[in-house]
């Protein structure tokens, strides 16, 4: 029996489980009881436990623990992984870049932020390969001790107390906002002084013994922030991925181009003719040299695609730098399959 004849029968087997629990034991044969996403959970965290066993892995992350990136982390390599929170992002890509972890993960971009300026200045000075990538849901919750009445201080990191100032003004108009590093730290900082709130997630509520008050309260219910998978560039030729695979990827390009008219202009025409839909670009501003750019771009598509090789080949003729940062499974296809061929 192969590994996945026993994921097969471990699914069957937790199906079998739920119609029992649920009593729905006369269900159709062709209707799965256990949720899907709850079994694709179960699986890939024990697929990571086993791994675990055979090739440890060390993942570094934005931390304190039960931070939005804590949660990211453990959605995308399960809860069995070896988690290392560290205090800054150029600490997540120095972790990686020096061998201390195999993996990084770190925020990307904010649905109502943007850009997150110290992932993208690192990728800019530090050669890291993006191997994979959460869409996570950001659902701040009102968290203390006290009743809402009773507040008079909410506490998070500037980025969730930005997101969530509507709801703030609102209902909240007479407290003062306080930045905290992290929501994890203000949350913890609410267990520890009545009249005192955080804005944090639910993980953090558990972690400090915090009463969620009002589960979301973002401005936006859309509210997504992305996060991307960091490893060093494999070495030696890596395995061609299969037809499905390049259907589901992505591929981020970063790209400096000459200083003249209709230079961008110019490339961006380059994925035009090729048919590649671009899903996000960002121009990043170069510090020694004023009025000069990087730019970032996501595309549809993998990095061995016929169209993008083609695009690249252009595209490299017109750019005084270009670095491919990686292809990957993109979020919205994420699933055990694409975990395992990050590792």
């Amino acid at each position: 029996m192969d590994l996945k004849q026993v994921d097969t029968e471990l699914a069957r087997l937790l199906d079998q489980r739920a119609r029992l629990v649920t009593g729905r034991t006369n269900a159709p044969a062709k209707t799965r009881v256990f949720p899907e996403n709850e079994l694709k959970a179960f699986l890939r965290d024990a697929a990571t436990v086993c791994e675990q066993l055979v090739r440890p892995k060390r993942v570094a992350f934005l931390g304190p623990l039960c931070t939005y990136t804590h949660e990211a982390a453990e959605a995308f390599f399960g809860v069995g992984i070896a988690l290392a929170p560290v205090l800054s992002i150029p600490a997540v890509f120095d972790e990686v870049a020096q061998g201390q972890s195999d993996f990084g993960v770190v925020p990307i971009e904010n649905s109502t932020d943007g850009r997150v300026v110290d992932t993208l200045e690192n990728f800019v000075n530090c050669r890291l390969e993006i191997c994979g990538e959460v869409a996570l849901p950001i659902r701040h919750a009102l968290m203390a001790k006290c009743e809402r009445s009773e507040i008079v201080e909410v506490h998070s990191k500037p980025q969730a107390l930005s997101q969530c100032r509507h709801w703030l003004l609102k209902h909240l108009p007479d407290a003062r906002l306080i930045a905290a590093e992290s929501t994890a730290a203000a949350a913890k900082r609410a267990g520890t002084k009545p009249g005192i709130a955080a804005v944090a997630s639910p993980l953090a509520a558990r972690e400090y013994g915090l009463n969620i008050l009002v589960p979301s309260i973002v401005s936006s219910a859309q509210n997504t922030t992305r996060f991307v998978v960091l490893r060093k560039v494999p070495e030696g030729k890596e395995p061609a991925p299969t037809l499905a695979e390049k259907k589901a990827s992505k591929t981020t390009l970063l790209f400096k181009l000459r200083h003249e008219s209709g230079a961008l202009a110019d490339a961006l025409m380059i994925f035009k003719r090729q048919h590649l839909n671009l899903t996000w670009i960002e121009s990043f501003p170069l510090p020694d040299e004023p009025g000069r750019y990087l730019f970032f771009v996501d595309l549809e598509g993998h990095q061995t695609d016929l169209k993008v090789r083609r695009a690249l080949a252009a595209l490299e003729k017109k750019a005084s730098r270009l670095d491919v940062l990686g292809s990957y499974r993109r979020a919205d296809q994420s699933g055990i399959r694409a975990i395992e061929e990050a590792r």
